[in-house]
């Protein structure tokens, strides 16, 4: 096997690999090339080469998100480490493991003039879990190989690692910060970043390792919620006859059966649940703003919880948040192990461990049910918005709305989807979608920026199909993510290309300007034809429900290729149907 004969890139790889880092996101250059070396010459890795650092970086987000360990990234020093910043802030709030490795010039060589080098140490300090600026080590000081070094600089470095052992310092610093990093990754569930100067020679090769670091194990301790808490928790649950449950980003298959069945037969209890909360029974309430949107000042009141239970990720209704804001709980529990966002200002308790754990703590002390009509009245308004819902869509034109009924009824069973930002995701909120889909969209930060290279991430090491539904704004601006080799044959992407940014045409604001259309919808005239014939994707289009319903036929049947359907639909028809429908359903 060949290795890099530098002993910091062969610490960095040896380390990635004891912690069982698999998969590894090479972007070509020349500063990382002892680590491109070192990763690509090792069986153990599955290396990917991609050009475009972000999309990159949010090709490793989507691997990431899959496998649920951390994924890391390689690239060359100056702007391209900069360039992975979209994907680390979506890391570092979406809570998904990425190790950055960025090469560097050595000390002496940065603020000097020298080309591609920039300040990378802590360069993303605002969104990381940990960063580690390792030291170079000595023997390649000046650029000398071990070798080629003058003999008398050479009897100084002996002299200075007798004396002082700084080489076996820097060697013994550099591995406790590249453990410290990359357990952070792991139990933390975040982005980290390692930055590693190198000095040239860049491409020397070695057939033996010279350094075995040593590998300092992940602990992490168990979380109990104190029984005092607890049974203060159980007291309050008793005296409240309006609980709610709001559940964020969820990842498939994570929460318990038995804990779901628990709060749906509460009748004391509603459970809202989003689209990205991958939970379903069917006494939940999912899309949200199709109950809420509607409701009068006095119905708000009635729906007000007494108590709020919410645990995942970020939220994504709009209306939930305003509601809830207004219309205060009594009782704020927010359950996760790690961090507790005060969405709503009123927060009261942070219930620092997992939703099985809280759960099969909790109601191991509920004895009995609280009488309650809370439930069951919302239940009414449930089958009500959802019968107007139905009659609503028997009525409208071809438009985005009909579009996403189409489509979303089409999508596989037993398959992934994936939601870009934007009007996408708000949407799917909108639809009861099949429980056997496993769903994903970026909401960490909410960006469009890449949500095409995130979803084909996901497909490249999942098994089942996945289905990427997103607007044209989105897709075009991350077009890039199909320089990709990897894509497997059966991804499938459905572009809604109404001529510019739609949502905003649903905000307030004067709409039909030339201001308008050019700075906030940006109209447009580009498909996606083009792009797919450069990148062997099967193109075909609609512009009707008829075409449509053609296009969708054999859409998701096995082929030679990958597969885009783009559906042009008015963009001038869109909000009014959309914001007719809020009316509709009242």
């Amino acid at each position: 096997m060949k290795y890099s004969k530098i002993p910091l890139a062969q610490t960095v790889i040896q380390l990635c690999k004891a912690k069982s880092i698999e998969h590894i996101v090479i972007s070509p250059g020349s500063r990382n090339a002892p680590l491109t070396i070192g990763f690509t010459n090792d069986s153990f890795f599955k290396c990917y080469s991609i050009v475009d650092e972000r999309c990159a970086a949010f090709f490793a987000l989507g691997i990431a998100q899959q496998i649920q360990k951390p994924v890391a990234l390689v690239c060359t020093s100056g702007s391209a480490l900069l360039n992975y910043y979209p994907a680390i802030a979506e890391a570092f709030y979406s809570d998904i493991p990425l190790v950055v490795l960025s090469a560097d010039r050595p000390e002496h060589l940065i603020n000097v003039g020298d080309g591609q080098t920039i300040n990378q140490e802590n360069v993303f300090q605002n969104h990381i879990l940990f960063s580690a600026n390792l030291k170079q080590d000595m023997r390649d000081i000046n650029g000398f190989s071990q070798d080629e070094e003058p003999a008398i600089l050479k009897s100084l470095e002996n002299k200075l690692e007798r004396l002082f052992g700084l080489q076996q310092g820097i060697q013994k610093q550099n591995e406790s910060d590249i453990n410290e990093a990359i357990n952070t990754a792991i139990y933390k569930k975040g982005p980290v970043h390692i930055n590693v100067p190198f000095d040239e020679p860049l491409y020397e090769m070695v057939d033996k390792l010279s350094v075995n670091p040593k590998t300092e194990d992940v602990v992490v301790k168990s979380k109990k919620i104190d029984d005092r808490l607890l049974n203060d928790l159980v007291d309050q649950w008793y005296n409240a006859t309006k609980k709610m449950v709001v559940v964020g980003i969820n990842t498939p298959n994570s929460i318990e059966q038995k804990w779901l069945d628990e709060l749906a037969e509460d009748e004391s209890v509603i459970v809202f649940t989003e689209t990205t909360s991958n939970l379903h029974h069917s006494d939940f309430f999912p899309s949200i703003d199709k109950i809420i949107a509607p409701l009068t000042d006095k119905e708000f009141k009635d729906l007000q919880p007494e108590i709020l239970i919410t645990f995942g990720g970020m939220i994504v209704s709009k209306k939930i948040k305003a509601f809830l804001r207004q219309y205060k709980p009594k009782y704020h529990w927010h359950i996760d192990e790690r961090k507790a966002n005060d969405t709503f200002f009123c927060l009261d308790y942070h219930l620092k461990t997992s939703p099985n754990q809280f759960f099969s703590d909790f109601f191991e002390r509920v004895t009995h049910v609280t009488k309650s009509d809370y439930h069951e009245f919302w239940k009414t308004i449930k089958k009500l918005r959802s019968n107007k819902h139905k009659a609503y869509l028997e009525t409208i034109p071809f438009s985005d709305l009909k579009v996403f009924e189409t489509v979303l009824k089409a999508i596989p069973k037993h398959t992934i989807l994936q939601l870009a930002n934007s009007a996408t995701v708000r949407y799917a909120q909108l639809f009861s979608l099949s429980k056997s889909l496993e769903i994903y969209c970026n909401r960490g930060t909410s960006g469009i920026d890449g949500s095409t290279s995130t979803a084909i991430g996901c497909a490249v090491v999942s098994k089942k199909q996945t289905t990427f539904i997103t607007g044209d704004l989105s897709f075009f601006y991350d077009s890039n993510a199909l320089w990709n080799n990897y894509i497997p044959k059966s991804f499938r992407v459905i572009v809604i290309n109404n001529g510019g940014g739609g949502i905003f045409r649903i905000l307030p604001g004067h709409k039909n300007t030339d201001n308008f259309d050019t700075f906030f919808e940006t109209k447009h005239n580009l498909s996606a034809k083009q792009l797919c014939e450069m990148y062997g994707f099967e193109y075909s289009s609609a512009n009707s429900s008829d075409s449509l319903s053609i296009g969708l036929k054999d859409f998701f049947e096995t082929s030679k290729s990958q597969k885009l359907l783009e559906i042009f639909t008015p963009s001038t028809v869109n909000d009014e149907v959309l914001l007719n429908y809020f009316k509709f359903i009242k």
